[in-house]
């Protein structure tokens, strides 16, 4: 691990205290708890899995490393909210609140996720979706349970083996876009060109397993719950 002392970039929000003595990378940027070292080098696309382990089992933060408590916030994206489901860990909300307004992915809508030359296992189980949202979502809740991401999807092509997290129901929402608190049309903005995506797989679960339109029909039920959790209407 590169231990050089570094400061944080002046623009970023005032961080977390938790989260003030996480090491800050050659850009400015605090490095989160799950992130992997490689070569003395943090890749902020590439977790820890004994982390991750960690923080299932005692709930520590996905973020500064530190325990959380009963309420753990998920940072995720609208396609997540709506089937409540994440690869992610809890945080703090305080630590999820900084990522949401200071990650340079979820604070720049045409930031691209860089794939090339990861690791096997780092791929998300079940069918992830690689898009930018433009839109975050932290969702705090006391539950949530582990499942295979292989065994929901089913024997779809594109579909990964691993551990996923299913999101109970929250005593908040909110939501991020651009770094500041989105509006209800952004939000809905990106549940609508990322919806095609889970209606699409949706419909392939039914053709391979022979369910008629189950998947798809419970799929819009998921939207329809979701929507009370979308941001107030500008008044």
């Amino acid at each position: 691990m590169n231990t050089q002392l570094r400061q944080p970039r002046s623009d970023l929000p005032p961080i977390p205290e938790r989260m003030r003595l996480l090491p800050i990378d050659a850009r400015g940027y605090p490095v989160p708890w799950f992130v992997d070292w490689i070569n003395g080098v943090p890749d902020f696309r590439v977790m820890d899995r004994r982390k991750w382990w960690l923080s299932i089992r005692f709930g520590d933060c996905w973020l500064c490393g530190e325990p959380v408590g009963k309420w753990k916030t998920f940072v995720i994206g609208p396609m997540c909210a709506v089937n409540r489901t994440t690869s992610e860990p809890g945080c703090h909300y305080a630590c999820a609140e900084f990522a949401a307004m200071a990650c340079p992915f979820m604070t720049l809508p045409r930031a691209q996720r860089r794939n090339a030359n990861l690791p096997p296992h780092q791929h998300q189980g079940g069918m992830p979706i690689d898009r930018n949202p433009g839109a975050t979502c932290l969702w705090t809740t006391q539950f949530f349970e582990l499942f295979d991401g292989l065994l929901e999807a089913g024997p779809v092509p594109g579909a990964n083996p691993g551990q996923l997290l299913r999101l109970g129901d929250p005593k908040t929402v909110q939501w991020y876009a651009e770094g500041r608190l989105a509006t209800r049309e952004e939000v809905w903005a990106s549940i609508e060109s990322g919806l095609p995506l889970l209606e699409d797989l949706a419909r392939q679960q039914d053709e391979i397993q022979r369910r008629g339109h189950e998947c798809r029909d419970e799929l819009a039920k998921q939207v329809a719950a979701f929507q009370q959790f979308l941001p107030p209407a500008a008044a």
